[in-house]
């Protein structure tokens, strides 16, 4: 038996890397049918057959997991936003920012080709918000020590949309990876999709990152049923006026002697992701609270 961690998961192939090196594994059959397949991120047990081919024996259990990108176990989420070509939605951050909570993980966000474009509306609403953010260009290397820094130590994910630099920057950080990378759609405005599966780049001192594919639009159905009541607790920006509001069960929309809307009426919350919060207050009433569990 050895111990590893899934680096690579391609055409039903899994690469474990151990202290052994690289070794290329199948799974048992069992994954399958209790669906729990492994994933990308995954600290695994295997073994090698008589043939000396590898085999997933076990999957140690996951600090958490994501549908898209399909990782496990990160320590912070990496969005890789642009405010040129393509230009990030503040909503798309804002959505993944939720999921990235629920999961019990940092969100870093990092906006690229700042070279071009500062972002600073994004720059502004995000650092007012709490989170960190860094620029970058993967053009100058502008920020990528800063970006180094607050990943150092982590195993990270990196997404965002097509087109924004993600294997770019990866590129940066781990020179010789020869990531491949897509030009963007002047005419559309958003990149292909070169990253055709999620892979783990080792960066050194226990630091690893993942490349995974890009999207156009985070899909409704990608992201899992989050009860509406609970959805107040993942924007790390309302907390300092949780347990405030006139009444206990306030869902910080049109009530009386709301705390949340006062301090956005005050200017202390970003108008963008209060509307965040609305918009995503409103998916989430959609669902039953029985297709939550």
């Amino acid at each position: 038996m050895a111990d590893g961690i899934i680096s690579k998961a391609l055409s039903g192939f899994y690469y474990v890397s151990s202290e052994d090196g690289l070794l290329e594994c199948k799974a048992r059959g069992r994954f399958r049918l209790d669906g729990t397949s492994p994933l990308v991120g995954d600290r695994v047990r295997c073994s090698r057959d008589q043939n000396g081919k590898g085999r997933i024996d076990a999957v140690e259990p996951r600090r958490n997991w994501f549908i898209r990108p399909a990782v496990a176990n990160i320590d912070a989420m990496v969005f890789v936003a642009a405010n040129t070509n393509p230009v990030t939605d503040p909503f798309l951050v804002d959505r993944v920012s939720v999921i990235a909570a629920e999961a019990g993980c940092q969100l870093i966000l990092c906006i690229n080709k700042a070279d071009i474009d500062p972002g600073e509306e994004l720059y502004n609403t995000f650092t007012a918000a709490g989170f960190p953010v860094v620029r970058t260009s993967a053009e100058t290397g502008q920020g990528m020590e800063a970006l180094r820094t607050l990943i150092d130590g982590k195993i990270c994910a990196f997404t965002g949309n097509s087109g924004v630099g993600k294997s770019s920057i990866l590129n940066r950080l781990l020179p010789g990876a020869a990531i491949p990378t897509g030009a963007v759609s002047e005419k559309l405005g958003r990149g292909k999709h070169t990253t055709r599966h999620v892979e783990l780049y080792a960066l050194g001192g226990d630091t690893f990152v993942a490349d995974t594919p890009g999207f156009a639009s985070f899909d409704v159905e990608m992201m899992t049923p989050i009860p509406k009541e609970q959805l107040q607790y993942d924007f790390i920006d309302f907390a300092p006026y949780l347990g405030r509001c006139r009444f206990n069960d306030c869902a910080h929309l049109k009530e009386p002697g709301c705390a949340v809307t006062q301090a956005l009426a005050q200017g202390e919350l970003m108008p963008s992701r209060y509307r965040s919060y609305v918009r995503l207050y409103e998916l989430s009433a959609q669902h039953k609270s029985w297709e939550t569990k």
